[in-house]
C-alpha cells in the first residue's frame, strides 16, 4: 500500500471550505439580534470600550478586521456581515473547485473568523469555535502555497497532517480524561446516558428514542465511549496501517451516533474532518485515480520472490500485531468495566477501577503519550526529509529538502506550545514544561491556535433538564402566555428538529443561563428588555409564532425540569410497543422548580440601572453613522436572506458550491480532451 496523502490532503481541505462555509452561514443570520445596533450583546460597545487610539494601534492590541469597517463607510453591524460575506464566498470557491483551496484562501477565512470571534463575546466562545480556529491555523500548513501546486504532494504534508492527527489525538483523549477527573458520580457510575439524551442543549427528535433503551444498554454505552475516547486514540499513531483505519472508522461511527441525537452544529461534522488524517489515497477509492508511479513501484517489488518473501513475512507481523492489540483492547475494556452476560441485564457493566489507580496511571499515560507524540512527529519528518532526497535533480532535492525543513520546524514549533494546554490533564506533567515552551504559548495565546478540550466534563441535568420559560403578560393577574424559541424545548409537544450544522446561539446560551442565575447573564436581562420594547431583530431570533402581537407590559421568567416522557418497558410484543410509543402525545412532562426571573416592566428603574451598568439598554441606543452603497447593499441582502429559514440557507450555500464544482469538473474534462484532441492531430 502507499502511503501518499494527496488526495487525503485535498478531501481535508475541501470538507475544512465546508465547515468554514457552515460556520460563517450560520453566524451571518444571526448577527442582526445578536450584536447589532439593538442586538443583545452589541459588538460596538466592545470596541468603543477598548477603543483608546488609532485604528491600526488597536489592531495590535486586539487583532480583529473589526477595526477598519468604519473605514469602508459601514457600521459595526454591517461589518461584521460583510466579513461573514467574504467568509461564505471563500467557501463556496474553496469547495468549487482545488484552485481556491490555497494558502491565502484559508488565511483569510481563518482570519475572518478570528475577527468575528474577538467581538463575538459569550455568544461566540464555545470549543467548536477555538477548535475551528484550530484546526483552520493547521490548514494554513497543509494548503497549498502555490496555485501551480494544488494538485502536487510534496514530501512535508505527511508532517503538516500529522498535526492534524495530533489536534485530533488531543480532542478525543482529554474528552475521555476529564470525564473521571472531574469525579462526576455518573461518569463513575455509567449513568451518565440515563441523563444525557434529554439534558443537552438541543437534543434530535432520535435522542428521545435513545432514551427509552434499556438500562444496560446505557451503561454499555458509556463504558464503550471510554474506550473511544481513551485508548483508541493512541492508535492513531500506530505503524500498522489497518489499526489506524480501525481507529478511523470507530471514531467516525461514534460521531455519527452524537449527530443522530444532539444537535451540536459543525463540530461532529469538524471531528470527522479531522479524522482523514489517519487515511492514506488507498482508502479514498472514491476520490480519485491510484497513483501511478506508486503502482508501477509495488508492481515491480513483487516481480521478485526476494521481495514477496519479504512482504509476506511484513504481512505476517502486521496480523500478528493486529490481533495482539485487539486481544489486549478486549481484555483491559473486559478487565477495566467488569463486563459478564447475566439473564438480568444481558451485559453487567460497572467501573473496577478506583479515583487513586485512574490518577496514577493518568501520571503515567499523560508523559508517555507526549513522548510517543514526539517520537511520531520525528519519525514523519525523517521519511519526510528521505523522500526529498529521492527527488530527481540536485536543485529538485535541495528545493524540496528546505520545504520540509520550514515546515519541520513550523510544526516542533506547533507541537511544543500544544503541550502547555494539552499538560493540564495532569498537574505533575504540567509543571515539568519547559518555561521556554510557555513563554512561547503564552505569546500566541490570543490567536486560539493552541488549547485545551474536554466535552461533557460533568453531566448536568441529573434528575430533570433545568429549562426557562418566558412569559409575558398585560397584568401581574395573568393570564401569562410563554414566548416560543425556534428550537429549544419548551412546548411539550414539541420535539426539536434536526438543525445542525446550524447553530442558534442564543437558544444555547438560554441552556447554559438555566444552570445559573441571571446576574452572571446580563444578555438575558436585555433579552428580557427587548421582548417589551418588541424588538424585530431580537423577536427574529425566536420562534415566527409568537403570542402577542404587540408587546406585553410585563415580562417573567420561570424555572422548570423537563423530562422526556417514557415508554412501558414491559411490554412483550413489538407490535404492543409501536402502539404504545404512537398514543403518547408529548415528548416532555415538566414540573415547576423557581421563578427565575421576576416580573419586570419597560420602565422600571431597577432593570434599567442593571442594564446600564454593562452598557445595554434604552441609555445605550446611540447609532452609528453609515454612508456608502455597499453599506446599504449589505442591507438589503441581508433583508432577503433573513426571509429564508437558516437551515435551508445553508443548504442552499453548500449545493451552489457542490453544482459550482460539478461545472468546474466538467469544464476541467471538455478542456483536457480539446487539449488531448490537438495534441493527436
Amino acid at each position: 500500500m502507499s502511503n501518499q496523502q494527496r488526495l487525503v490532503k485535498d478531501v481535508f481541505l475541501w470538507s475544512m471550505a465546508a465547515i468554514y462555509l457552515f460556520a460563517f452561514g450560520s453566524l451571518y443570520v444571526q448577527i442582526p439580534g445578536l450584536y447589532g445596533e439593538s442586538g443583545l450583546l452589541p459588538a460596538k460597545n466592545i470596541l468603543r470600550r477598548e477603543a483608546k487610539s488609532s485604528s491600526y494601534k488597536m489592531f495590535l492590541q486586539k487583532p480583529t478586521l473589526m477595526w477598519f469597517v468604519r473605514d469602508l463607510g459601514l457600521t459595526t453591524e454591517t461589518g461584521m456581515s460583510f466579513l461573514c460575506i467574504i467568509g461564505i464566498c471563500l467557501g463556496i470557491l474553496g469547495i468549487s473547485g482545488r484552485a481556491w483551496r490555497s494558502f491565502i484562501s484559508f488565511l483569510t477565512m481563518w482570519f475572518l473568523y478570528f475577527s468575528l470571534y474577538q467581538v463575538g463575546q459569550t455568544f461566540l466562545w464555545f470549543q467548536w469555535d477555538i477548535l475551528l480556529l484550530e484546526a483552520g491555523f493547521l490548514c494554513l500548513l497543509v494548503a497549498p502555497k502555490r496555485k501551480a501546486r494544488v494538485l502536487s504532494s510534496p514530501p512535508h504534508d505527511s508532517i503538516s497532517l500529522w498535526l492534524v492527527k495530533w489536534l485530533l489525538f488531543r480532542l478525543m483523549f482529554a474528552s475521555g480524561v476529564v470525564k473521571l477527573t472531574s469525579g462526576c458520580p455518573t461518569w463513575w457510575g455509567l449513568t451518565a446516558l440515563d441523563w444525557h439524551y434529554e439534558s443537552q442543549c438541543i437534543p434530535t427528535p432520535l435522542a428521545w428514542f435513545a432514551h427509552q433503551l434499556p438500562n444496560w444498554f446505557q451503561k454499555f454505552s458509556v463504558a464503550m465511549t471510554f474506550v473511544i475516547e481513551g485508548p483508541i486514540p493512541f492508535l492513531f499513531f500506530a505503524p500498522v496501517r489497518s489499526l489506524r483505519i480501525f481507529a478511523f472508522y470507530l471514531q467516525v461511527i461514534f460521531q455519527l451516533l452524537i449527530i443522530a441525537t444532539g444537535n451540536y452544529n459543525f463540530f461532529n461534522l469538524l471531528t470527522i474532518v479531522l479524522c482523514f488524517s489517519l487515511l492514506d489515497d488507498d482508502h479514498l477509492p472514491f476520490f480519485g485515480e491510484q497513483n501511478n508511479d506508486e503502482a508501477t513501484e509495488k508492481s515491480r517489488h513483487e516481480a521478485t520472490g526476494r521481495s514477496r518473501h519479504i512482504q509476506t513475512i511484513v504481512w505476517y507481523i502486521r496480523r500478528c500485531t493486529v490481533f495482539l492489540v485487539m486481544f489486549v483492547l478486549l481484555y483491559w475494556t473486559k478487565r477495566f468495566f467488569a463486563m459478564k452476560i447475566n439473564g438480568k441485564d444481558f451485559i453487567y457493566t460497572k467501573v473496577d477501577f478506583s479515583h487513586p489507580q485512574f490518577n496514577y496511571a493518568l501520571s503515567k499515560i499523560v508523559p508517555l503519550s507526549i513522548w510517543l507524540g514526539a517520537i511520531s512527529l520525528s519519525f514523519e519528518i525523517v521519511r519526510s526529509l528521505f523522500r526529498s532526497l529521492q527527488k530527481a535533480g540536485l536543485s529538485a532535492k535541495i528545493y524540496s529538502s528546505f520545504q520540509c525543513s520550514l515546515v519541520a520546524v513550523a510544526a516542533i514549533w506547533v507541537f511544543s506550545i500544544s503541550l502547555v494546554p494539552y499538560s493540564n490533564l495532569d498537574r505533575t506533567t504540567q509543571q515539568n514544561i519547559w518555561p521556554v515552551v510557555r513563554k512561547w504559548h503564552d505569546q500566541v495565546q490570543h490567536l486560539e491556535i493552541a488549547n485545551s478540550y474536554g466535552l461533557f466534563r460533568r453531566m448536568t441535568g441529573v434528575g430533570g433538564r433545568p429549562e426557562i420559560v418566558i412569559e409575558g403578560s398585560d397584568s401581574l393577574d395573568g393570564p401569562w402566555k410563554e414566548y416560543n424559541f425556534r428550537y429549544k424545548p419548551g412546548i411539550l409537544t414539541h420535539c426539536p428538529p434536526f438543525i445542525a450544522p446550524h447553530q442558534p446561539r442564543l437558544d444555547w446560551q438560554m441552556w447554559f443561563a438555566a444552570l445559573g442565575s441571571y446576574q452572571h447573564n446580563p444578555w438575558f436581562v436585555h433579552l428580557v428588555y427587548k421582548l417589551l420594547e418588541g424588538d424585530a431583530d431580537v423577536l427574529r431570533l425566536l420562534a415566527k409564532e409568537q403570542p402577542f402581537k404587540k408587546p406585553p407590559r410585563y415580562v417573567r421568567a420561570l424555572l422548570y425540569k423537563y423530562h422526556y416522557t417514557k415508554v412501558n418497558k414491559n411490554i412483550g410484543s413489538i407490535g404492543d410497543f409501536v402502539r404504545n410509543v404512537r398514543s403518547i402525545k408529548s415528548c416532555w412532562r415538566r414540573e415547576f422548580t423557581s421563578e427565575y426571573l421576576p416580573p419586570v416592566t419597560k420602565s422600571e428603574p431597577t432593570l434599567e440601572q442593571f442594564l446600564s451598568h454593562y452598557q445595554l439598554g434604552p441609555n445605550h441606543k446611540d447609532r452609528e453613522l453609515s454612508s456608502g452603497r455597499l453599506h446599504h447593499f449589505i442591507v438589503y441582502l441581508r433583508s432577503k436572506v433573513l426571509l429564508v429559514d437558516p437551515l435551508r440557507f445553508l443548504a442552499y450555500l453548500f449545493f451552489t458550491g457542490i453544482i459550482l464544482s460539478i461545472l468546474t469538473e466538467q469544464k476541467y474534462k471538455i478542456s483536457s480532451a480539446g487539449n488531448s484532441k490537438v495534441h493527436i492531430d
